[in-house]
């Protein structure tokens, strides 16, 4: 094991081209979760790469050389012998026991919850981030963020390896009731899905057990590659499903509907901001701190807008909304309301104005 600490430590860090996230690392602990390809890796080495080479450790937790019993028995040892002042466990996992330096840094999918760590929760490249990889910053941006997603490897696959390559990382990240699942989710994306629905639909073709569908169904919403959404004032109503990031949705599925892709893309700039959020009937995203309600018509124009704010005047009023935004494409103005301001915002201008 020696021989391989020795490895780890004397290996030259490599990084391509790196543009900054909005997260980033200073000198204290964190763990930081994500689902693969979010960009944990590249967020470490980024930070260990402004380092001096002999002050960190640099351990990938998935290397199938380690012993991880002689690792935990030697490392301690190892680290106080160079001086490392940075450990890194990437794709950690709890086997791997914590050692005395200055500076501990994880990287998981799951949150494990450790107290001595602070948490760096890191998510798919939202639209500000995706800029930074565009050429110009026009509609063509926007519409290039629709095909792509959130995936920042996306920006160096061929169209033709695009879908492939997601489904081959999601094969290999998942388990395969999760793959299942997840397969159900893109179908429902931004609509009513609850376990039981995925169980009755996968047991018509597979066996499996009721138990071993809601475990999955769990694990595969706490690593967040699946976001579920309460009804507001209903705990018990049927949560709608959203993905990780859009590129899922074709990648998985033939079925085509731009109005539900767009409110999860919508879904996913909210989930960032870490507002308090609801659905509510025939109302996307209710934010009740904010008092406000966020309707997603890509397409609208102003006449169907007034039949859709005609229909939830009741729950405008109700619940004392101050302020509605309507997200589109590309329409922008106001729309006089005797109860809230109306505004319609281009998603592009709505997505960079927080």
């Amino acid at each position: 094991m020696e021989i391989l600490l020795e490895e780890f430590y004397k290996t030259d860090l490599h990084l391509d081209k790196y543009h900054d996230r909005k997260l980033s690392i200073d000198e204290n602990s964190y763990q930081i979760i994500g689902i693969t390809k979010s960009g944990k890796t590249s967020l470490i080495k980024s930070y260990l790469l402004s380092l001096k080479k002999s002050s960190y450790l640099y351990i990938d937790c998935s290397d199938i050389r380690i012993d991880v019993y002689e690792l935990n028995e030697q490392l301690q040892s190892f680290c106080n012998r160079n001086k490392i002042d940075t450990l890194v466990f990437d794709n950690y996992t709890p086997e791997f026991k914590f050692v005395n330096v200055s500076q501990l840094l994880i990287a998981s999918e799951i949150d494990y919850d450790i107290d001595i760590l602070e948490k760096i929760e890191l998510y798919p490249l939202d639209y500000e981030e995706f800029l930074a990889y565009e050429h110009k910053y026009d509609s063509s941006a926007l519409n290039h963020f629709f095909q792509l997603g959130g995936f920042a490897i996306m920006h160096k696959l061929y169209v033709d390896e695009r879908n492939l390559y997601i489904q081959k990382m999601l094969m290999h990240t998942l388990d395969e009731i999760e793959f299942e699942i997840i397969k159900l989710a893109a179908k429902f994306m931004s609509q009513k899905l609850s376990a039981f629905t995925i169980y009755e639909r996968l047991k018509q073709n597979r066996k499996i057990s009721k138990d071993r569908l809601y475990k999955s169904f769990t694990s595969l919403h706490e690593k967040r590659y699946i976001h579920l959404l309460e009804k507001y004032a209903h705990t018990k109503a049927t949560k709608k499903v959203y993905l990780c990031d859009i590129s899922i949705k074709s990648a998985l599925s033939t079925e085509k509907n731009f109005g539900r892709l767009f409110e999860n893309m919508v879904f996913l700039e909210l989930l960032k901001s870490k507002s308090e959020l609801f659905y509510a009937e025939d109302i996307e995203f209710y934010l009740p701190k904010r008092d406000e309600i966020i309707l997603c018509k890509p397409f609208a124009d102003e006449r169907r807008l007034f039949k859709k704010l005609e229909s939830i005047e009741a729950f405008i009023f109700t619940h004392k909304i101050t302020k509605i935004t309507v997200i589109t494409m590309n329409k922008e103005g106001t729309i006089s309301h005797p109860l809230a301001t109306v505004d319609i915002i281009p998603f592009d201008i709505w997505a960079l104005g927080d």
